[in-house]
């Protein structure tokens, strides 16, 4: 067995998870009944919608990831199927790549479905859809869900046990999708305060980079690359067309910072599950 071979088992055995087969079931409805919606309401401005499936996004695509992913190898691991695993040719970074290739393909999967359906939907109810925008948000969105697919396997490979998974999954949702960019009492208003008893200041693009330096900030603020500027004015995002905006504040390089995501908490997980005793 190799990588092939893990990703071959494991695309198996989550094709037969009901709890994932029905958080993605419930995007696609969520998806659908969106569209629908909205087309049957008479809003079909596409750049509206879009934005506002963001929200449903930021709320439902990070649970799809981590349910999908976080017993990929603790599960395993507590099951014994583990040392099965690498009772074959197999390293325990073949277990880990193989995982994450699986769980990726999985999640890609259930949301690109999703958003085809809702693609057909809009391009029946919608007066003009922009093929090209629809594409761009759909590959930002997938990127996004794979960021917490990488983050999720990190975590499995990193505990022993199930409950410490999903414990650990829970947190990771909290702190990084809730708490964040969504509470009053965040990271970004945390160093505002901090520098008010140091007394000092923070810049408003210091504070904005914060914001975005969780998955959820970055893959909002990387939407500049699919909204026309005339909507990005309509909207209220005017900092993103602002040429003295700093670099890092750019869609591109929110890119850069998704991609952090991606392969730093795995390559964490994997460090820390290479040199675990499987007992």
């Amino acid at each position: 067995m190799s990588i092939a071979g893990v990703v071959r088992k494991d695309l198996l055995d989550v094709r037969r998870s009901n709890l994932v087969r029905g958080v993605g079931l419930l995007y696609l409805a969520f998806t659908v009944l969106f569209f629908w919606g909205t087309g049957t309401t008479g809003a079909t401005d596409m750049y509206m919608s879009l934005w506002m499936m963001i929200a449903i996004a930021i709320l439902i695509i990070p649970l799809i990831a981590l349910v999908a992913a976080y017993l990929s190898v603790a599960g395993e691991r507590q099951s014994g199927n583990l040392k099965f695993l690498l009772s074959y040719p197999n390293n325990r970074r073949d277990v880990v790549i193989g995982k994450l290739v699986a769980r990726s393909t999985v999640v890609a999967v259930a949301i690109a479905f999703a958003y085809a359906v809702g693609l057909a939907v809009a391009m029946y109810y919608y007066p003009e859809v922009f093929i090209g925008d629809f594409v761009a948000f759909v590959g930002l969105t997938l990127l996004y869900a794979l960021v917490y697919v990488s983050i999720a396997v990190a975590i499995s490979a990193a505990t022993s046990t199930r409950s410490r998974a999903m414990g650990a999954s829970i947190a990771v949702w909290f702190v990084l999708n809730v708490f964040w960019n969504f509470l009053p009492i965040q990271p970004r208003t945390v160093v505002s305060f901090v520098a008010d008893k140091l007394g000092t200041t923070v810049s408003t693009n210091i504070k904005d980079l914060v914001w975005a330096l969780s998955p959820t900030g970055a893959y909002m603020n990387s939407m500049q690359l699919v909204f026309p500027d005339s909507y990005i004015r309509q909207i209220g995002q005017r900092q993103w067309l602002d040429p003295n905006t700093p670099f890092y504040l750019d869609g591109w390089f929110m890119l850069v910072i998704l991609a952090v995501w991606l392969v730093v908490p795995l390559l964490l997980g994997y460090w820390r599950f290479e040199r675990a005793d499987l007992g």
